[in-house]
């Protein structure tokens, strides 16, 4: 990151953030998806037990994922504010929450995933694939989780290409060693679902040591030094970091536990409702990854100015990042108008579904426009280390209005299915409304000199 000076050289050094961490998203969204389609082809049982092991590794992935990103607001201010000798120390602690919440996250799976798979209707055998699929995975989740840290160091120097060059390596490793634990090839077992749970733990300890070498090799991170010196564990620190990472993770786990939510509720309808649904949401959540890259990246942006207490490019990094926003989801929303047929048809060729999944894609037009404001805001208000409001936010226009409205649309108006998405719309909508004013506030009393420290009050 470096100052700039007009909106012109804002725009590049944001668009250059940008597009890695979106490429980066959608690779990573995508490790799942892969695992899932494998291990389909080696058979139905084997598909099944993916899909539920994935289902419930996500939320708590993508929740304690979030915990960890308190770190990119830290960082991006401490260099903008050139306290870069600071940094490694951020670094360290950073490593030793992931450590302790992946042995926490172990601990906690060794004795919950029996019972919790014992309370689904599987058959046993998909139900013990899915449990040694997890098993498999919980190999990798230290060095994912201290992979997240330093990924988190690179992205916030604006270093987001570097991330996206490991990710970019990443996909190939999981695909073969995908390729040899799951089809038995080369003279590995055959393990069927199971071995894309150990092929990801394998894919984790790769990128962490590739990250490693960059962090401590290649220039400008090898500059911080990073591990000259690794200092004892800070509790006051950690403090910092959680009041910062806590609410950020349950943020996300808000938001991406309610589509399992309606999911289960949808189970009251038939199969062609279940299966348009899972379409459209499918879709719906590619689409997701514009305005969350744009939210990450404005933290970085919006962290480093206002680290530097350059106020003003800090409002202009916000509008502007918003602008994009906006115009990304109109452009979305226009080309689902055009070609939502052809995009349904790419997920069916079921009649019945078909149609159905066009009428949930045409929800997903507003739920784009609601995310272009929510998500960046989200993003911004991290870059001024202001996270208790979103996660506020994020549980009542989720969980306390857009569900229970959702469910009274479905239950006593004609929408039926579609009345859960009109209530997450209405919900969705309302907490975008409430991130715009929060925004406005921080920003009005941040210029007046009233939050010139930037933590929460």
């Amino acid at each position: 990151m470096r100052q700039t000076l007009s909106l012109r050289e804002k725009n590049q050094q944001f668009l250059a953030i940008l597009w890695p961490i979106l490429v980066t998203q959608i690779l990573l969204s995508s490790m799942a998806t892969i695992d899932t389609i494998m291990s389909g082809n080696a058979g139905t049982r084997d598909l099944a037990g993916v899909a539920i092991g994935s289902s419930l590794w996500m939320p708590i992935f993508t929740g304690i994922t979030g915990i960890l990103l308190a770190i990119t607001p830290i960082i991006a201010q401490l260099v903008g504010a050139g306290q870069k000798k600071r940094v490694p120390f951020a670094v360290i602690q950073g490593t030793y929450i992931a450590v302790a919440i992946s042995l926490i996250v172990i601990f906690c799976g060794s004795l919950a995933l029996k019972p919790i798979l014992h309370t689904m209707h599987l058959e046993p055998s998909v139900r013990d694939i899915a449990r040694r699929y997890l098993m498999g995975i919980s190999f990798g989740i230290t060095p994912m989780f201290i992979y997240t840290i330093l990924r988190c160091f690179m992205d916030s120097l604006g270093q987001t290409r570097m991330s996206m060059f490991i990710t970019l390596l990443s996909l190939p490793i999981n695909i073969g060693l995908n390729y040899l634990l799951i089809f038995g090839k080369l003279g590995f077992p055959r393990l069927g679902g199971v071995g894309a749970g150990y092929a990801t733990a394998i894919t984790y300890w790769c990128i962490l040591l590739i990250a490693f070498y960059v962090v401590h090799r290649v220039e400008p991170f090898s500059d911080y030094g990073i591990f000259n010196k690794i200092p004892a564990v800070s509790l006051f620190h950690w403090k910092e970091q959680l009041k910062l990472g806590i609410p950020i993770g349950f943020t996300i786990f808000f938001e991406t536990s309610v589509f399992s939510g309606v999911t289960l509720l949808m189970s009251q309808y038939d199969t062609i409702t279940i299966a348009a649904h899972q379409a459209a949401l499918n879709f719906a959540s590619l689409l997701y990854m514009i305005p969350l890259s744009i939210s990450m990246a404005l933290t970085i942006a919006v962290g480093f100015e206002v680290g530097a207490r350059r106020y003003a490019d800090a409002k202009q990094y916000s509008l502007l990042g918003l602008g994009i926003a906006l115009g990304m989801a109109v452009c979305c929303g226009i080309g689902l108008l055009l070609f939502g047929e052809q995009v349904a048809g790419i997920y069916t060729s079921d009649k019945a579904v078909f149609q159905m999944a066009k009428q949930f894609l045409i929800y997903a037009i507003f739920f784009q426009l609601s995310d272009a404001i929510a998500t960046p805001v989200q993003g911004i208000l991290r870059g001024y280390k202001d996270v208790n409001i979103s996660f506020l936010v994020a549980f009542t226009s989720y969980w306390v209005i857009g569900l229970p409205v959702g469910h009274l649309l479905s239950l006593y108006t004609n929408l039926g299915p579609f009345g859960y998405w009109g209530g997450l719309i209405v919900g969705l909508a309302l907490g975008a409304t409430s991130l715009l004013y929060r925004m406005f506030w921080i920003q009005k009393n941040a210029t007046a000199g009233t939050v010139l420290d930037c933590r929460n009050k």
